[in-house]
């Protein structure tokens, strides 16, 4: 039996661009993931120079700046009235192809001259690595009814963390 490390470099290996491409809904799912637990939920910026932001506010140089994208990403304002709700299908258009958003609304990546660089080869490790892990593997809870509560560090953490238990699929 050849090992789960070949195994798992075969499948990433034969995944190709555009495959990757015609995965809407992996990447549907994976951006309201993000929505709601953003990697970094608080972030702060400094003014390098008296400004005016869009809604009138002034701020002067030095001033720290800072901006909520857990919040944000529960805001009824915002995103709607399901907002609470993890639904992938809000991302994706009538004909089923992915639907972007202002980075000024969804903020996971930042926006404008601090746009994440990385955000396309982010985009791509995650779908590829969600494909190979769904592909061979099935992921439960360790316990369904312990509430999993989050932590807001510079990172957003799993207060204790997630105990998951994994079944083999058969046939890979």
């Amino acid at each position: 039996m050849r090992g789960f490390v070949t195994i798992f470099n075969e499948l990433a290996d034969s995944i190709s661009e555009e495959a990757l491409e015609k995965m809407p809904y992996l990447h549907a799912a994976i951006t309201e993931t993000l929505r709601l637990y953003p990697a970094v939920p608080v972030d702060a910026k400094i003014c390098f120079s008296d400004d005016t932001l869009p809604d009138g506010f002034s701020v002067r140089k030095g001033d720290m700046v800072c901006y909520l994208p857990y919040a944000m990403g529960r805001m009824k304002l915002i995103w709607g009235d399901d907002t609470e709700e993890y639904k992938p299908e809000r991302w994706l258009d009538e004909n089923g192809e992915f639907r972007k958003e202002s980075p000024f609304k969804f903020t996971a990546f930042q926006a404008g001259p601090r746009i994440c660089l990385g955000k396309e080869f982010a985009y791509r490790q995650m779908k590829i690595f969600s494909a190979v892990l769904l592909h061979c593997f099935e992921f439960k809870l360790s316990d369904e009814k312990k509430p999993v509560n989050y932590r807001t560090m510079i990172n957003l953490h799993i207060d204790g963390g997630l105990h998951i238990r994994t079944f083999h699929r058969h046939g890979n």
